[in-house]
């Protein structure tokens, strides 16, 4: 998937485009949703990454991310540009629990969802794949699995998930352009084929 800035500075969206399409990029809290969209951008990243602080310590599960430094308190945005008429518009979402009211209103619009999920912490994607059904939105699960010990065949994910059998699942690792272009894809063709 080769994107190309449609002006000299990048930052401009062509008057030929024609066709835009706004993509939820969705998952639990430290999953890897900035850093997918990040990956993807074409344009400087709008992110709305905070410190965290010791007022999250009861408040955040750092179980699965004991690392993590900063986490997003409002949105995500990137834009990726398919052809000289067509282009994506990226929205991350807060994971945690406390942002789930900003849903509503980011879920307006949007085409569909790509839902990332972590394989070690598979159970937090509930709530999540919850949201985006009662939503009423497409979507494809991604497995951020960035790791090899983190490997879960795709019959272990369905099964664990519960997914509906034509429910797409691919697997990247958020940190490689190529790898999230290949999750994105499969997400866009998804939503061709349930469009059709």
């Amino acid at each position: 998937m080769d994107s190309k800035p449609v002006s000299p500075e990048g930052r401009y969206v062509s008057g030929a485009v024609t066709t835009t399409a706004k993509i939820l990029v969705v998952g639990h809290f430290a999953v890897g949703k900035t850093t997918f969209i990040g990956s993807l951008s074409e344009i400087a990243p709008l992110r709305t990454e905070e410190k965290m602080t010791q007022a999250s310590t009861h408040v955040d599960d750092l179980r699965g991310a004991p690392d993590k430094l900063t986490t997003t308190v409002a949105l995500d945005f990137g834009r990726l540009t398919l052809s000289d008429e067509v282009v994506l518009y990226l929205f991350g979402t807060p994971g945690q629990q406390r942002f789930m009211q900003l849903w509503e209103d980011m879920a307006r619009g949007a085409m569909g969802a790509l839902i990332l999920v972590d394989p070690v912490r598979l159970a937090d994607s509930f709530p999540v794949i919850e949201l985006v059904e009662k939503y009423g939105l497409e979507y494809s699960i991604v497995v951020n699995s960035f790791t090899p010990h983190t490997r879960y065949e795709e019959d272990e994910i369905r099964e664990a998930l519960d997914l509906l059998p034509d429910t797409p699942v691919s697997y990247c690792d958020a940190r490689k352009r190529e790898s999230s272009a290949q999750a994105l894809i499969t997400l866009v063709r998804h939503l061709l084929v349930r469009s059709a």
